[in-house]
């Protein structure tokens, strides 16, 4: 039986602007006169878009009221279902490649019933048997291999794979209204990271290309990684021990971790309520703060989904948080629709 703490660095939890700003995150790459012609041109006027507004003019604002210096300008972005469509998730569609690969191999891994629920889609399993079924996939897909060859496989998989309603690659159905809002920010001295459930190792391959952070800016779930000399060659090898579960409570010990500073914004979503403590971090900061909560409520053009509880937006009510309500707030969602 595999243990609960199998969970590694690729553990999935169940837990994209202006395009030329797109690149680099270094504060000041651009003009930021240049990004306010339309700064956000895929978000609707309205209530949320003037407070993203009028909140980063206070805090880059010298001599003003609110002024924030560039050094303490964080801001921290969760990755599935805020930065890109998390139907499905992204890393279990990885999972899923992988195991098909796998069971052409050996043919007898379909008797496991994670396996066979993987294979074929059957969510409702996971969400049943919890951390315990997936950590059973991320050991059998995962541990073993050094990093570099997760790193291979990772990128070869972001070549290929397409998004089953979209039809367009994974990569490309990204949120085209967060990556304004991600160069909008970096344009205004701002540094952007991701704090994601979701495997260190799996984001840092892509996030660079799709959303302009640089690996060293991006904050998740890690495994312990070993040490080993193999061929003459210094390598790190993936094990099946969890180091750190970066979701709900774990995410502002990670940004404590890895950042060292409380951010000044912080955007999650609705579901599982696993964005609820890094908002109320951001909230505790002395500086002036802003907080951001997708709402997917658009099946037309997107997904509809709820958590059963409302526990995220209960919060977002009680303290105040910026409710992004995708079909009001949002004009276009991806880049390739019209």
């Amino acid at each position: 039986m595999i243990r609960r703490d199998v969970i590694t660095a690729c553990g999935v939890a169940f837990s994209l602007g202006v395009a030329i700003l797109a690149g680099i995150d270094r504060p000041g790459s651009a003009s930021a006169a240049q990004a306010d012609k339309d700064p956000l041109p895929s978000w609707n006027d309205g209530k949320t878009k003037q407070a993203i507004l009028k909140f980063v003019a206070d805090v880059t604002t010298e001599g003003g009221p609110k002024y924030v210096p560039p050094e303490e300008r964080i801001a921290t972005f969760d990755n599935d279902g805020t930065l890109w469509c998390e139907h499905p998730v992204v890393q279990i569609a990885f999972v899923r490649d992988r195991l098909k690969q796998l069971v052409e191999q050996k043919p007898e891994l379909r008797d496991k019933p994670a396996v066979t629920a993987a294979l074929t889609g059957d969510m409702a399993y996971f969400e049943k048997e919890g951390e315990q079924a997936i950590a059973e996939l991320v050991y059998l897909t995962h541990a073993g291999m050094t990093v570099d060859e997760f790193h291979e496989l990772v990128a070869r998989f972001f070549q290929t794979a397409r998004h089953p309603k979209y039809g367009v690659l994974l990569k490309e159905a990204v949120y085209q209204p967060m990556k304004e809002l991600l160069a909008f920010l970096r344009a205004h001295g701002f540094k952007t990271y991701i704090c994601s459930g979701g495997g260190i190792d799996f984001m840092r391959v892509i996030s660079q290309e799709i959303y302009g952070i640089p690996p060293e800016q991006v904050i998740g779930s890690a495994g312990v990684l070993e040490f080993r000399e193999q061929d003459g060659k210094a390598v790190l090898v993936k094990t099946p021990k969890l180091l750190a579960f970066n979701d709900k409570q774990g995410k502002p010990a990670g940004i404590e971790l890895h950042i060292g500073r409380v951010p000044i914004l912080a955007a999650g979503n609705v579901r599982s309520g696993g964005d609820i403590a890094m908002l109320q971090y951001c909230q505790g900061n002395t500086r002036p703060s802003l907080q951001l909560l997708v709402n997917h409520d658009d099946g037309e053009r997107e997904f509809a989904y709820a958590e059963k509880n409302d526990a995220s937006l209960n919060a977002a009510k009680a303290r105040g948080w910026n409710v992004v309500n995708i079909k009001d707030d949002w004009k276009a969602i991806f880049s390739f629709q019209k």
